[in-house]
């Protein structure tokens, strides 16, 4: 007769072998065909769909909600996001595209760096354009350098899913 493990004791093995580098744990692979099939699942592509939410809430706040004292605050709280967070993210999720690449403190630690790195450098280009350096122009800028840069960083994440699929299939 084989002897019984509890499902307490279980988890707390694979963890412990998980945490020591015995074994590596991951999704199973996605069954997609196709880059828009990619993006509707919806577990996978979480932090595209919320930077595109905080990017729509900052064009809100900015251009729609009245600069008076209640409502500036949240101006100013989605347009640091937008600023001093989300380049960074996006340059860190298209250059590690993989969880197990960076520990979430590196990867937060790099994605605020990245921000104040990418935001000037925007900004210093933004300077010798005729636009100049003004609210509508690097609003323009840093979302057209944020979106394209989410775009491909699920790029990235597709054709790494799809290599899992085929490296599964063999």
């Amino acid at each position: 007769r084989r002897p019984t493990v509890s499902e307490d004791d279980f988890i707390r093995t694979v963890n412990e072998l998980r945490e020591s580098g015995n074994i590596e744990l991951e999704l199973p692979p996605l069954k997609v065909d196709s880059y828009l099939g990619y993006l509707k699942v919806g577990y996978e592509n979480a932090w595209f769909y919320l930077i595109v939410l905080v990017a729509l809430a900052t064009f809100l706040a900015i251009y729609v909600l009245p600069s008076t004292y209640p409502l500036v605050i949240l101006r100013w709280v989605v347009g640091s996001l937008f600023v001093l967070f989300l380049p960074g993210y996006v340059t860190i999720q298209a250059l590690f595209p993989e969880r197990r690449d960076l520990d979430n403190i590196e990867r937060f630690a790099l994605t605020v760096g990245l921000s104040l790195a990418i935001t000037p450098l925007i900004g210093l280009i933004l300077n010798y354009t005729p636009w100049g350096i003004r609210l509508s122009p690097i609003v323009v800028a840093l979302s057209v350098f944020t979106f394209g840069v989410a775009i491909a960083g699920t790029i990235r994440k597709y054709r790494l899913a799809l290599r899992r699929l085929r490296a599964r299939s063999l």
